[in-house]
């Protein structure tokens, strides 16, 4: 009977010795992949364009408003009180105007970039699961997301191999 529980504990230990040998676990940083890649650089620059060109478009908009509020301060003590009115009305409705298209910009610039970012992190995350699988990875885990440890003696950098995967250096 105790050479059954001894021969027991041995097998036991064996198969888990040997489940700890093939359990493979890596971790990568995926910030410094997604910067690496052209496709990100493509998109800050067109996101960086779009900004510019909403930037000009609402100084344009700002300056016509200053001209127009310039002209009604010299004009409004001469101006019957009807046609002042209106004036002040289309300053006010420009005005309004002008805060609804940097608030439309804003939101126009942030599906930009969602939309341009979801396609790279896509991208990465299709070759961390391609490198998972060709290393037969139990699991890769992201260096910059918040854990506070992880080994990297036990655990395998497989940034290289990400970059190799989508033909970065």
């Amino acid at each position: 009977m105790k050479k059954f529980i001894i021969c027991a504990i041995c097998a036991i230990c064996g198969l888990t010795a040997q489940a700890q040998t093939q359990a493979k676990f890596g971790h990568v940083n995926t910030q410094e992949i997604i910067q690496a890649m052209p496709e990100f650089t493509t998109a800050r620059n067109e996101i960086e364009t779009l900004t510019q060109q909403y930037e000009a478009d609402l100084k344009s908009m700002q300056d016509e408003l200053q001209k127009k509020g310039e002209a009604f301060d010299k004009e409004a003590a001469t101006l019957p009180d009807n046609i002042k009115q209106r004036r002040q009305q289309e300053l006010q409705d420009m005005y309004q105007k002008i805060q609804q298209s940097f608030q439309d910009n804003q939101q126009a610039l942030q599906k930009a970039q969602q939309e341009k970012m979801q396609a790279i992190q896509t991208k990465v995350l299709d070759a961390i699961k391609t490198v998972g699988q060709s290393g037969s990875f139990v699991y890769i885990m992201e260096m910059g997301a918040g854990i506070p440890y992880i080994s990297t003696t036990l655990s395998e950098d497989v940034t290289a191999k990400v970059k190799t995967q989508l033909g970065l250096k």
